[in-house]
């Protein structure tokens, strides 16, 4: 399926698209309950109180553009009924506890500037809930009930995460607790 927005088209994203991330996260409060256990490292970040949504979400987005080669992203945005998904007529595609997304192939331009009602995290934020790479070298995802954001990688994308203050990155290993220093889960 195709839709329109900005004067071009986009492909919608259909279950084959993330069957490498459906039913290969696990339960529990690990890192991979949100990103599959497949990645060389992992993050979980959040921001901090003194830095903007917007300052915040630019440098995580500058950070993973750095270490990607270019080509299409697939943003996912989780339909939690108050939050926009940017195409509400759109199909949805099932993750984890059967949650549902609209998924479609843009960019990180597109994940910046798409979504105007904020998310879960902030009321001013613009990022997807869920989005990675048409090359799968990482996922970023924050779970519905989350404040904070989990990522997953090679190496050198989390190691640069973890050395930008915006980013506000703190690496964790797959069987340890996701949740950040100084957060609490509500």
């Amino acid at each position: 399926m195709q839709v329109s927005k900005d004067g071009r088209s986009w492909r919608i994203g259909a279950a084959a698209d993330v069957d490498w991330i459906a039913g290969h996260t696990t339960s529990g409060i690990s890192i991979t309950t949100a990103i599959p256990p497949i990645f060389d490292a992992y993050a979980t970040t959040h921001q901090a109180d003194d830095v903007t949504a917007a300052a915040y979400e630019h440098a995580l987005v500058e950070d993973l553009i750095t270490h990607t080669p270019d080509q299409p992203w697939w943003l996912a945005y989780l339909d939690t009924g108050a939050h926009d998904v940017v195409f509400p007529h759109a199909p949805r595609v099932s993750l984890y506890w059967n949650w549902p997304y609209v998924l479609v192939e843009a960019g990180p331009e597109q994940a910046l500037t798409w979504r105007t009602g904020g998310h879960i995290r902030h009321p001013r934020g613009s990022l997807p809930d869920l989005f990675f790479p048409a090359d799968r070298s990482w996922l970023v995802s924050a779970l519905w009930d989350d404040t904070w954001t989990c990522v997953g990688g090679p190496e050198p994308l989390i190691h640069t995460l973890q050395r930008d203050p915006l980013a506000n990155a703190h690496r964790v290993r797959p069987d340890e607790d996701a949740l950040p220093p100084g957060l609490t889960r509500e």
